[in-house]
């Protein structure tokens, strides 16, 4: 594995951070160092990208797999702004080859994109954790079971039931703590799917957390590839800061 980054830059969030994020507890302006990167895997680089504090660490990590429609803007600015929260985060273009890679090809890429992290001396390597939209929901729930590097996940609006392998059938074998946050009027994933997973989940002994929003439809968080920043976004964000302020 080889690392490279192609553009980093200085931001500062304390006008979009803290408005957004209102579990934000400092009112002084973070800086915070982002831009795109390549991560390396089965030879091919996969552009990304990286935002993380400007100082200071080691801090604990994250790995976002974006939804099917890419790495949007809005997942850019979702990734600075756990940045601003004390993560150093990858958004990993895993799409990047190929619209549909592989379960094998990104379970390869999310290793080494931990990998990519691990190696930064501002990451705790022992505190990476594993966060996914969409198609990067079903990837949380499947892949976290599977991959002991990644401490905790958060799925949004995942797939137990969808793929060659479905998550639902590694219920058991899940020992990382999961998040799931999900919209009662997710259409292509039903909620009642998701309350059948979290009931094998509690069958398993498997430990998890679920945040449901009344009215929410599939893929929420965003609105035509910008992030929303309503009373519902703000509140879904900070949900999945706090959990992995708690977790890793």
């Amino acid at each position: 594995m080889s690392l490279r980054f192609i553009v980093i830059g200085l931001i500062v969030l304390a006008g979009l951070a803290l408005p957004f994020a209102a579990a934000a507890q400092e009112t002084a302006a973070v800086a915070v160092s982002s831009g795109d990167v390549e991560v390396m895997s089965g030879g091919q680089a996969y552009v990304s990208y990286l935002a993380a504090p400007a100082d200071g660490g080691p801090y604990p990590a994250v790995v976002l797999i974006h939804s099917f429609n890419g790495l949007e803007e809005g997942y850019r600015t979702m990734t600075d702004l756990l940045a601003a929260e004390g993560f150093v985060v990858l958004a990993v273009g895993w799409q990047t080859f190929e619209r549909s890679p592989s379960d094998a090809v990104v379970r390869q890429l999310l290793d080494d994109s931990a990998a990519f992290l691990s190696a930064r001396p501002d990451v705790d390597a022992a505190r990476i954790g594993l966060t996914g939209f969409c198609a990067g929901g079903r990837y949380t729930m499947l892949l976290l079971p599977q991959m002991d590097v990644f401490a905790a996940g958060v799925a949004w609006y995942g797939f137990p039931y969808s793929g060659d392998t479905q998550a639902a059938n590694l219920a058991a074998d899940l020992d990382a703590p999961m998040l799931m946050i999900h919209g009662t009027n997710d259409q292509p994933s039903p909620i009642g799917d998701i309350y059948r997973y979290a009931g094998a989940l509690a069958d398993a002994g498997a430990y998890f957390e679920l945040k449901v929003y009344q009215g929410e439809p599939h893929g929420f968080m965003l609105s035509n590839g910008q992030l929303r920043e309503d009373e519902i976004a703000r509140d879904a964000f900070d949900e999945m800061v706090r959990f992995f302020r708690r977790k890793l």
